[in-house]
């Protein structure tokens, strides 16, 4: 157990970045950066003891600074597609960058995941490590100063632990996600494994998309009888296929699975297994909404140790307020009013099953 620090090369301004190591009891062992806060790896023992790891990435600093697919990004301002790339709030409309088709994806293209985050604090007794950023007013687009801070824990349970939390001095838009890939077979575990990996979606609901623009119509609806119901375990290439006028829009899953209506006490959101590695993981969350996503637009990317991501190589399970939700009056507001802390916590758990 503890807290290795590593250099990781130099950020785009030329600055020292760091990985932070952080290993358990249990035998797990992650790998954080300061630069962008990133989840670079997540070594988890499969039925066998070996470890694998299984979260897509890169082997040095320098893949991060495009990393057009997001692996391990933590996302902020706000996560997912805001629709028009411009919102209104108390009165007044703000214009973020169009960077995908005319919305705004991940609050890009200034993104928070190339920005060197300070260390707050490197805590060996509870084995995490806490990054905080300051983004000035309108930043990104965004009105008010906010300051956030992103706390990883590894637990003797093998949970990694996110804590976001953060403050305004205006009302803003925050919905914060982390953007890791997974696939349990390892990183370079390929279509046809993820394509086997079971999955379990504890949401009766999801937000069904009005295009291949992939913004929510405003519509909650339900999953039974579709082909987007995960609600009992089910390979996630069961479906995939299905002549589904939602699959079609996005290439297969992409989509906000409405696990409840409004934020509130932790649950377990998701689950996903991999019979020949024997890994299994759960997701929990406070927050209403799970973008269930498989790598539909991952193409020819180099990652780690050599390999070759391509098209539904991982899949992200990025817990959220629903996409949109600062332009949709029937989804929970992801307004952060001036003054209250932004606080949220996803936990993402590993065991085996033999």
């Amino acid at each position: 157990m503890g807290i290795k620090k590593e250099p990781f090369g130099k950020g785009l301004d030329n600055q020292d970045v760091f990985l932070y190591e952080i290993s358990n009891e249990a035998g797990m062992t992650i790998a954080v950066s300061d630069f962008g806060a990133t989840l670079v790896k997540i070594l988890v023992p499969d039925k066998n003891g070996k470890l694998r790891d299984v979260a897509l990435g890169y082997d040095h600093v320098e893949g991060y600074y495009d990393n057009s697919c997001h692996f391990g990004a933590v996302i902020g301002r706000n996560g997912n597609r805001i629709g028009g790339a411009r919102f209104t709030l108390n009165g007044k409309e703000y214009q973020l960058a169009v960077n995908d088709n005319k919305n705004n994806l991940h609050s890009g293209p200034d993104w928070y995941r190339t920005r060197v985050w300070e260390v707050k604090k490197i805590d060996q007794e509870k084995n995490a490590v806490s990054f905080g950023l300051y983004s000035p007013d309108m930043d990104q687009g965004f009105p008010g100063n906010l300051t956030v801070q992103v706390t990883y824990t590894l637990t003797e349970d093998n949970e990694i632990q996110i804590h976001y939390e953060g403050t305004a001095d205006q009302d803003t838009i925050v919905n914060m996600t982390n953007h890791s890939y997974f696939n349990l077979a390892g990183h370079d575990g390929g279509r046809e494994a993820l394509l086997d990996h079971k999955v379990q979606i504890l949401a009766p609901e999801y937000t069904p998309v009005s295009d291949s623009e992939a913004i929510p119509t405003g519509e909650i609806a339900p999953v039974a009888g579709t082909p987007m119901d995960f609600q009992e375990l089910k390979k996630i290439g069961q479906d995939l296929e299905a002549d589904f006028e939602q699959l079609k829009f996005g290439g297969g899953y992409d989509h906000n699975y409405a696990l409840t209506r409004k934020k509130g006490s932790m649950r377990k959101a998701a689950a996903a297994e991999y019979e020949e590695s024997g890994i299994v993981m759960e997701v929990y969350t406070d927050l209403p909404g799970m973008q269930f996503y498989i790598g539909n637009f991952i193409d020819n990317e180099k990652g780690k140790n050599g390999c070759i991501y391509e098209k539904r190589s991982g899949f992200c399970m990025e817990t959220q307020y629903y996409p949109d939700a600062c332009n949709q009056n029937s989804f929970e507001s992801s307004v952060l009013k001036a003054g209250d802390k932004y606080d949220t916590t996803t936990v993402y758990k590993f065991s085996v099953k033999n």
